[in-house]
């Protein structure tokens, strides 16, 4: 009996499970059915047409000014006096003084130079009145000879023209050391920094201030290799010096106190070397007149020298290109286009220019070719799609213009309405009839629809297909959809 128990358990039990199992099989609830989906997209898309476009390069550097200098005296002396504008940050006009140091040795020079210059022209006075005195003589003593140099006193004279011209100079030495004691603004200008003040005492060789001028602020701005080439800056040679007047416009632009300002100026000139560590290129934008007060933009502060700036330059401009967002642009390499039958194709182009929003496109592809607008998540070549109305329209006149050699593709087969073939009129009516009596569409909706449908507008009819296509996923019916052309859900 023993041994029955232990054979007929483990039976039982193997009996009971695969029971159990059967019941919960046959009586599960049947899953809820999913609306099939169609795998056409509906995709927008756009026309390519060339245009212009202005190449614009961006670059940055520090405001820098184009004279800067160092003031030295050329004469010793103490600091008698410093004028209001030898102070730092302020500004000085061409020949305003600075600070005088004091003159009275300087004086003293001058008398005794022009004491020593006074009697030189005595000297030379009598010696000339001597020379011709004994030019005299002998003419009168010694009729048809020629006299020596020593008889006529032409070395005596010479000599003493050459004290009386030496005193001159000395008196003009000290002239200048007496002007040099007032130190003059060399242009218009504003202080960097100031060394010295009064009762100091300087000499030949001590600095006394920075100085810079303000009548031009420049801005060196590196380019790459590829941004000079679509810089419009000619080359300079050997033996050519050229001044650019107008050159490329610049915009510079800064940020003081949270607020952006910006200013114009050009490019004047390229540096004649490339950087060895960064490969790249300088160029100088000139501001003209940075501190002085514009009546267009009262409120913009000053360019000041040592400010970070931002720079735009205008390149070159580039003709029959096309203008692409940059998003489009796949592996770096291709664009999703649509051709004249609504299959997708990937077309490798070239970028002539490129930002961080558009890229330039001049080949590759051609006028009237028609780029997808559209995020197509693993789009593959020759996969059919639904185009916008516009973009139909396009397609159906290029297709129009086409020669009738061209043959088409054989595509997939599609019902009739899918990529928009027989219009939104027929598209929607099978939706309408998919409607049951007994769950009629709301009033608002409806009518929605057929004012759509009366005014032809296309663009309106396909929000409210999204809001038809909720109501059916809402009350649990199966959207028809374009057959082959529906957008998938869920």
């Amino acid at each position: 009996m023993k041994r029955l128990l232990q054979i007929l358990i483990p039976v039982l039990a193997v009996a009971l499970g695969a029971g159990l199992m059967i019941f919960f099989i046959r009586t599960a609830p049947e899953p809820r059915q999913r609306p099939s989906f169609t795998t056409t997209p509906d995709v927008v898309v756009r026309s390519l047409k060339p245009e212009s476009y202005s190449v614009m390069l961006d670059s940055q550097g520090t405001v820098q000014a184009r004279t800067t200098s160092t003031l030295i005296p050329e004469v010793r002396g103490r600091i008698l006096r410093v004028t209001p504008n030898f102070r730092e940050g302020a500004f000085f006009e061409e020949g305003d003084i600075l600070l005088e140091i004091d003159p009275s040795d300087y004086q003293t020079e001058l008398i005794v130079a022009e004491a020593n210059l006074a009697q030189a022209q005595l000297r030379f006075a009598e010696e000339k009145e001597r020379a011709d005195q004994a030019k005299l003589d002998w003419e009168r003593l010694n009729p048809g000879q020629e006299a020596g140099q020593l008889t006529l006193r032409v070395p005596q004279l010479k000599q003493a023209e050459a004290n009386l011209a030496s005193a001159q100079a000395r008196v003009n030495t000290a002239n200048r050391n007496l002007e040099r004691t007032t130190i003059q603004a060399p242009y218009a200008g504003r202080i960097l920094t100031k060394n010295v003040d009064v009762g100091q005492y300087v000499s030949p060789g001590n600095q006394l201030a920075r100085i810079y001028a303000v009548d031009f602020a420049e801005v060196r701005l590196p380019l790459t290799a590829t941004q000079f080439a679509y810089l419009d800056l000619p080359s300079v040679y050997r033996g050519e010096n050229p001044t650019f007047r107008e050159g490329p416009l610049v915009t510079l632009s800064s940020r003081v106190a949270g607020q952006s300002y910006n200013w114009r100026g050009r490019v004047v000139r390229a540096e004649g070397s490339v950087d060895t560590r960064s490969r790249q290129i300088f160029v100088v934008a000139q501001v003209r007149n940075p501190y002085g007060r514009d009546p267009n933009f009262p409120d913009r502060p000053p360019l000041k020298v040592g400010a970070y700036v931002e720079a735009e330059i205008q390149g070159k401009t580039l003709e029959d290109v096309f203008v692409v967002p940059r998003k489009l642009l796949r592996e770096n390499d291709f664009l999703l286009m649509v051709d004249k039958e609504n299959y997708l194709e990937r077309k490798s182009v070239q970028l002539a220019w490129q930002t961080d929003d558009v890229i330039v496109v001049n080949g590759g592809v051609a006028a009237g070719d028609l780029l997808c607008l559209t995020e197509v998540p693993f789009a593959l070549e020759g996969w059919p799609v639904n185009p916008s109305a516009e973009a139909l329209m396009v397609a159906e006149t290029d297709a129009e213009e086409a020669t009738a050699a061209e043959q088409p593709r054989t595509r997939p087969p599609r019902a009739t309405g899918g990529g928009g073939g027989a219009g939104p009129g027929a598209f929607i009516a099978r939706i309408l009839e998919a409607v049951p009596e007994d769950k009629p569409l709301p009033s608002d909706l409806k009518a929605k629809i057929d004012e759509a449908l009366a005014s032809g507008d296309r663009t309106a009819i396909r929000p409210l297909m999204g809001e038809v296509r909720a109501w059916f996923d809402e009350n649990g019916l199966e959207f028809p959809g374009r057959t082959g052309g529906g957008r998938p859900r869920g």
